[in-house]
């Protein structure tokens, strides 16, 4: 198992999009746009989706997916993960979704909430190889 490197923390408290790619059905990848967080203490980087999308959907098929992310200030620094999801839950993926949406909109609750139609679920995948680049 890797983990993010301390001095690239501040990707993730920061309004920086990640690329997430799960795997289709049939083989091929697909990749979303995805706002993302960091779980320091359980070492999990962490993306938030409502039940029943595409990438939900994929990851429990197959669980190992792939994550980048580039410094919105310095297209040259990035942080790459290829891991595996070990946790899809439900259990404070709400209050989760609301600090994403404080971070990146800045809104105290994520709108549109009550008109998804799956629960939210927080995706929750384990690092096994990290790569990071163009820090100082």
């Amino acid at each position: 198992m890797a983990s993010i490197p301390e001095s690239f923390h501040d990707l993730f408290e920061r309004e920086t999009f990640a690329h997430f790619t799960t795997m289709m059905p049939d083989g091929t990848p697909q990749a979303t746009p995805v706002w993302v967080d960091y779980d320091l203490d359980a070492d999990r980087v962490l993306v938030n989706t409502a039940r029943g999308r595409q990438k939900e959907q994929n990851v429990n098929r197959n669980p190992k997916v792939g994550l980048s992310m580039v410094d919105p200030d310095d297209p040259y620094r990035f942080v790459s993960v290829r891991g595996e999801v070990d946790e899809l839950t439900e259990d404070g993926a709400v209050e989760h979704i609301h600090q994403l949406a404080r971070r990146y909109m800045d809104v105290e609750e994520y709108p549109g909430l009550e008109d998804e139609e799956g629960a939210r679920v927080q995706i929750r995948i384990r690092p096994d190889d990290v790569v990071a680049g163009g820090a100082d």
